[in-house]
């Protein structure tokens, strides 16, 4: 036809796609090398985007609802245009209807929202009329923007004289003189919450509120943002734990789509329908099936310790450094079992994790049969210079095989970031190398701390089905660290519950079956879970509810029997 579909760019000079002349044929994706090149296809339903990045870049169709007086929860995998949405809403972002080549005014965008809810919002963003927070994703960034004490901090944003209130439910006093420079992750995760809750908006948006949390504090931080809406307030949250989204969530909307492609807002659905249709990968009102299985949990049997084969088993175990002191009941790992530990942050899960993989050495006792172990820290350094696929070169001995493409690399989406240097992953990109290469390592146990940070919800379910794999596959054995009960509930065979005073002292207990180390935590905590009964998935109960109340009577903290 004389007309070139793919011209390089002037300005950048990289190469540019026609999308109208472009036919789909799949040549270029196969001809052009280091696969560069991707055609996807829309949906024939979806109209014109709500925001374009540019030609050939990532579109986004729908915006989520607002509700007054309600939280709202976002609820997708990554890449999907999740922080998209809320930096739209939040007025950080001006949607350019798709047309990334043109000037967008607010005059535009208001009367393309003509007759909905979200031209009044727009309208009223526009002329400044509306306060939005928005508490940021990448808490570990606060230092670099914000100096001095935690306490000269809250004291500056407290515009609703709630500074007791929410110090006390989310356990900040102990840090109040702290300096944010040294916060942990948990501590900085805690001072951005209360700082957005503290602060008089019309909307609030909350870019996942729980990673670095345990699971007692992702419950006050559920608390905090919660008495937002019962005060009549707009509240948004994005979030990958799924127990912490259904309590804190009372309207959900599901994305889907393609990772840096495009992605769709389904329209709202209440919590528990929403989060059910996302297990189930089909939205039934858009007739769209995003996921050809639907994820299923399934309540296992302990192991029967009489039938079980011992891979290691310790003696009890003690640990002192800092003022802090770590003990340990004994315990045995068997093969082809997943073993997790939880329990609240300081508490000693991490000091468990090195001594058994013998960075650090027991004051008392010992590990009775040496076994090869392969660790995963909790904190990844990226201080590689060089891109992933040389990473993998220098540290996962497999690299190359087929049985490495078919285990590790496709499961881990590898391929879509073998080309990109180490030291620019995200923190998501940063684990999933992280697990694979750990995986790739012959050893007897697979030791993990806090493999679901940053992982959306799709790749947690994806990393716990790759972990089981591999390890029945190798007569292995696995302990994990984690606090997304969800996740746990989807891969524990046993658990071990750690508790005490964070900071100061704790204790392990011996390997139990799930159910009754999950009655032991829940317990301590105060809280009460029952089963979904359509999905089988973990959902928390409310406060003091019927159900609430009735388990805590008769001790069943994690679900009835009959569940």
């Amino acid at each position: 036809m004389e007309e070139d579909t793919i011209v390089i760019d002037e300005i950048t000079k990289k190469p540019l796609i026609s999308e109208e002349l472009c036919s789909g044929c799949g040549i270029c994706t196969k001809r052009c090398p280091f696969d560069a090149v991707a055609i996807i296809n829309l949906p024939e339903a979806l109209e014109d985007p709500i925001h374009r990045y540019g030609q050939n870049m990532f579109e986004l169709f729908g915006l989520p609802n607002i509700s007054e007086g309600s939280v709202v929860g976002i609820l997708g995998p990554n890449g999907i245009g999740k922080s998209t949405i809320i930096r739209i809403l939040s007025g950080e972002l001006q949607p350019n209807l798709g047309n990334y080549d043109e000037t967008v005014t607010w005059e535009d965008i208001i009367h393309y929202f003509k007759g909905s809810q979200m031209q009044s919002y727009f309208n009223k963003l526009s002329n400044k009329e509306l306060k939005v927070v928005h508490k940021p994703q990448m808490v570990d960034m606060l230092p670099k923007y914000v100096k001095g004490e935690v306490k000269n901090l809250l004291d500056r944003v407290d515009e609703r004289g709630q500074m007791d209130n929410v110090m006390e439910t989310l356990d900040i006093r102990p840090i109040l003189n702290r300096e944010i420079s040294k916060l942990s992750g948990g501590e900085l995760q805690r001072v951005a919450i209360a700082a957005a809750v503290l602060k008089d908006a019309d909307f609030y948006y909350f870019d996942e509120p729980t990673s670095w949390l345990d699971v007692r504090q992702r419950l006050n931080a559920v608390k905090v943002i919660r008495e937002l809406a019962e005060e009549g307030r707009s509240v948004m949250v994005i979030e990958h734990d799924l127990a912490a989204l259904d309590a804190i969530s009372d309207y959900v909307h599901v994305l889907y789509g393609k990772a840096g492609g495009y992605g769709v807002v389904s329209q709202m659905r209440g919590v528990r329908v929403g989060i059910n249709a996302y297990i189930n990968g089909f939205l039934r009102e858009e007739n769209v099936r995003f996921r050809k299985h639907p994820i299923l949990f399934q309540i296992r049997p302990p192991t029967p310790e009489e039938e079980g084969e011992v891979l290691t088993e310790y003696s009890p175990l003690k640990k002192s450094f800092d003022g802090f002191k770590l003990e340990s009941e004994e315990g045995k790992i068997y093969h082809n079992e997943i073993v997790t530990a939880f329990g609240p942050n300081g508490i000693g899960k991490t000091t468990f994790a090195k001594i058994l993989a013998e960075v650090e050495k027991p004051d008392e006792g010992k590990i009775k049969n040496k076994v090869t172990i392969s660790y995963k820290p909790q904190y990844l350094s990226s201080g590689f210079e060089g891109s992933v696929q040389d990473f993998l070169y220098t540290h996962a001995p497999t690299y190359g095989t087929n049985i490495f493409k078919t285990e590790i690399l496709r499961p881990f989406s590898l391929e879509e970031i073998i080309d990109k240097q180490v030291e620019d992953l995200s923190g998501g990109e940063l684990q999933r190398l992280a697990i694979a290469v750990t995986l790739t390592t012959q050893a007897e146990v697979y030791l993990f701390d806090e493999p679901t940070a940053f992982l959306d919800v799709e790749q947690r379910l994806i990393a716990s089905r790759t972990i089981r794999k591999i390890v029945e596959s190798r007569n292995a054995a696995s302990i994990i660290v984690d606090h997304d009960i969800v996740f746990i509930d989807y891969i524990s065979d046993r658990a071990m519950v750690f508790h005490g005073k964070p900071g100061v002292e704790g204790y392990a207990t011996s390997p139990a079956a799930l159910r009754d180390s999950m009655n032991r935590f829940l317990s301590d905590v105060g809280i009460t879970f029952r089963r979904d009964k359509e999905t089988k998935r973990p959902r928390v109960n409310k406060y003091d509810s019927f159900l609430d109340r009735k388990q805590k009577e008769i001790g069943e903290y994690y679900y009835l029997k009959d569940e």
